[in-house]
């Protein structure tokens, strides 16, 4: 039985995080994931899922007003592209999800691969974002190296169970020399049909896992109301104020996937 202040921690972790990842760009489930991996509240595969939920719940209305306002800044000639092979990716990393808690028989054991994961991912993109000054940024356009790139992006956003994440906005950057605002419009709408599509695929093949509906109803509430709320701080930010929340964002998750692997290592 639940208690009623857990029931809290759901909401405001999943609105907190997609006000953050709305924002940003990164979808609030590179938060979402790791902040409920430490609570400890669920099994890794639940969490996992209804982060995902949470995360397309807040996407889908992000690209919906994005194109209702007419203001929209998403590529299609590489957007489309992109999010097409996400989703396939994203399929691919469901796959190795089931498969490697197979092989592991300890849910717990797989949680500590996922943070292991997030953390170098984090660490990776936290010192791209710092350096990419000095980097020199891509064009790329062929769409057959956009579905392959976002194949990648979208098997581990998938494998992770963080819908996309950071790794969706220094992609963007390095290989298609996207600024902050636009890589943010463009992460969020791959999001969005990747998943899209690993809901659908999960229904089709039976594989959701067992959870409290009310959870859900809470989760998907605090991923939408934290994206209109994301959505309107944008606005009025510049695109070096929202590098700067993006770099303290990342330090947070950096430090929470450093507990949660003590956690898992107890």
């Amino acid at each position: 039985m639940r208690q009623h202040h857990d029931f809290i921690y759901f909401f405001l972790i999943c609105f907190l995080a997609s006000t953050a990842g709305a924002i940003c760009g990164i979808g609030g489930g590179v938060i979402i994931k790791p902040a409920l991996d430490a609570f400890h509240l669920m099994d890794v595969s639940v969490i996992s899922f209804l982060s995902g939920c949470t995360v397309l719940s807040m996407s889908t209305y992000s690209v919906i007003k994005s194109k209702t306002s007419g203001n929209s800044h998403i590529e299609r000639k590489t957007g489309l592209p992109l999010a097409l092979g996400a989703a396939a990716g994203g399929l691919l990393g469901k796959w190795l999800f089931s498969s490697v808690s197979s092989l592991s028989g300890n849910m717990d054991d797989v949680g500590a691969i996922q943070t292991v994961c997030l953390l170098i991912i984090t660490a990776g993109t936290m010192i791209c974002t710092v350096c990419k000054e000095k980097l020199h940024s891509l064009h790329v356009t062929r769409p057959a190296v956009c579905v392959v790139i976002g194949i990648v992006l979208g098997l581990l956003s998938s494998f992770l169970g963080i819908g996309g994440g950071p790794m969706n906005l220094a992609a963007l950057f390095y290989f298609f020399s996207m600024d902050t605002k636009t890589a943010a419009e463009n992460s969020l709408y791959i999001i969005f049909i990747s998943q899209s599509a690993s809901l659908l695929s999960s229904i089709v093949s039976g594989s959701v896992p067992h959870f409290d509906p009310f959870v859900l109803i809470l989760m998907v509430a605090g991923g939408i109301f934290g994206g209109i709320c994301g959505r309107a701080v944008n606005k009025h930010l510049s695109g070096r104020t929202v590098d700067k929340l993006f770099l303290m964002l990342m330090g947070l998750i950096v430090c929470i996937n450093v507990y949660n692997i003590y956690i898992f290592a107890l």
